[in-house]
C-alpha cells in the first residue's frame, strides 16, 4: 500500500512532516478540579482531575509527596469495533501507568505531602494518536485544576512506512505494522519525560521515563 504518494502527499492530504488539525478546550467537566477535551484531527478524548484530595486508603498515603493515580479507558463507540473490552484489560492497565508516570515527572508532588491526585482520561473517538491525545489532555486537565507543575508535557507520535519517516499517525498508518515512537517532551525544562518505542515486526516494546 502506498502511504504517501508521487506528490509527497498522505492518504488524508498531510505532508510527511506535517501534523493533523488540533483542538483543545478546558473546564469541560463541571463537578471536576481540573478537565479538558483535546483533539488531534478525528482522535478526541477527554480527561478529567480530582485533588489534591485526602488520600482514599491510608496505607496508600505518602508522607513526603502526592500519590498520583490515573484511569485510561476507551468508550465502546470509540471505534468501528463494537465489541466490548473488559475493563483493566492489559492495554488499559500499560497505558494508564504510562500516563501517571509521565504525569508524576512533571506534577510538583512534594508540595502536596499526604493528598491524592486522580486522573481519569477517556478516548472518545480512535484514529490513531490516541496515547498521544491522552497525554496532551491531561496535561491540560491537570493545569485547570491549579496543579503545581514543572512544566506541560508535550506528546506526539512518529513511525517510518516504506522508508520514509510520517509524524503523528493516524489510525490507518499506526495500523500498518512499521516501527513507531511516542514521545513526551517537557520544553521549558527541555527533557524527555517519556520514550516508548514499538518495534517492526518483532513488536516489541521499549520504555523509558526520563527525569
Amino acid at each position: 500500500m502506498e502511504y504517501v504518494n508521487p506528490e509527497g502527499l498522505r492518504l488524508d492530504g498531510r505532508r510527511p512532516m506535517e501534523m493533523r488539525q488540533i483542538r483543545a478546550e478546558i473546564g469541560t467537566v463541571a463537578k471536576a478540579d481540573g478537565s479538558a477535551v483535546f483533539e488531534m484531527g478525528n482522535t478526541k478524548v477527554i480527561a478529567a482531575v480530582y485533588g489534591p484530595r485526602e488520600v482514599q486508603n491510608r496505607s496508600q498515603q505518602i508522607s513526603d509527596k502526592a500519590l498520583v493515580r490515573c484511569e485510561y479507558s476507551m468508550a465502546n463507540f470509540s471505534t468501528g469495533d463494537r465489541m466490548r473490552k473488559p475493563k483493566g484489560d492489559r492495554r488499559s492497565t500499560e497505558i494508564s501507568l504510562v500516563i501517571r508516570q509521565t504525569m508524576e515527572a512533571c506534577i510538583m508532588t512534594h508540595l502536596m505531602p499526604r493528598s491524592q491526585i486522580d486522573i481519569f482520561v477517556q478516548v472518545l473517538q480512535a484514529d490513531g494518536g490516541t496515547r498521544s491525545a491522552c497525554i496532551n489532555a491531561a496535561t491540560l486537565a491537570l493545569a485547570d485544576a491549579g496543579i503545581p507543575l514543572r512544566d506541560l508535557v508535550t506528546s506526539c507520535s512518529a513511525g517510518y512506512l516504506n522508508s520514509t519517516p510520517l509524524l503523528d499517525l493516524n489510525y490507518v498508518e499506526d495500523s500498518a505494522g512499521g516501527p513507531d515512537v511516542t514521545v513526551g517532551f517537557l520544553p521549558k525544562l527541555d527533557k524527555v519525560t517519556l520514550l516508548q518505542i514499538l518495534l517492526e515486526n518483532t513488536k516489541q516494546l521499549e520504555y523509558r521515563r526520563g527525569q
